[in-house]
């Protein structure tokens, strides 16, 4: 194999090993978010007790869940797909169809959710935004960030994606999901 080919291995092995260790932790979340609704529920309904902030944190860990695995459900091929033509086809038909949503698609739509949000996430940094509501969480900043960790987790793993499909349209050894 040649030498260019065994850089993209390793390229991608990267960003999969990145993006598996990312997930795992993000994962990890789901268990604070479960609690964190049921603490909600439990201090609402049976103790009459309202918590904005908790509420919030529900959101942020919601947030941090959805947008920030977004590049690990892909890696996963997980994101919704109409896939009437597509489970039907070769692997390298696959491979063809991967790179050219992820070529025309999705790292376009990265770069544009990144672009269009970077001044956004900036103001609110530059101000270190609060909640507006009383009792909320002091950290808005962080969550509008995560907007910008979904553009580029999900573009991270486009490129892993986009490498995969080429190095199998090439017939190069098949870099596995892992």
């Amino acid at each position: 194999m040649k030498s260019g080919w065994i850089m993209l291995h390793r390229v991608v092995a990267g960003i999969d090993q990145l993006t598996e260790k990312t997930g795992q932790l993000i994962s990890w979340f789901n268990l604070l978010l479960v609690l964190s609704v049921c603490l909600v529920v439990l201090l609402r309904y049976f103790l009459n007790v309202g918590s904005i902030a908790l509420q919030e944190t529900a959101m942020y860990f919601h947030a941090l869940i959805f947008l920030g695995a977004s590049g690990y459900t892909l890696k996963h091929q997980e994101h919704v797909r109409v896939d009437v033509f597509y489970r039907r086809m070769s692997p390298k038909g696959q491979a063809l169809v991967n790179s050219m949503g992820t070529l025309f698609l999705l790292i376009p739509v990265c770069l544009f959710i990144g672009f269009m949000s970077w001044e956004y996430v900036m103001q609110s940094w530059s101000i270190m935004e609060t909640s507006t509501d009383p009792g909320g969480l002091p950290a808005v900043f962080l969550l509008k960030s995560l907007i910008l960790c979904l553009a580029f987790t999900l573009f991270l793993q486009g490129i892993a994606e986009l490498l995969r499909s080429l190095m199998l349209l090439a017939d190069v050894q098949e870099v596995q999901h892992g």
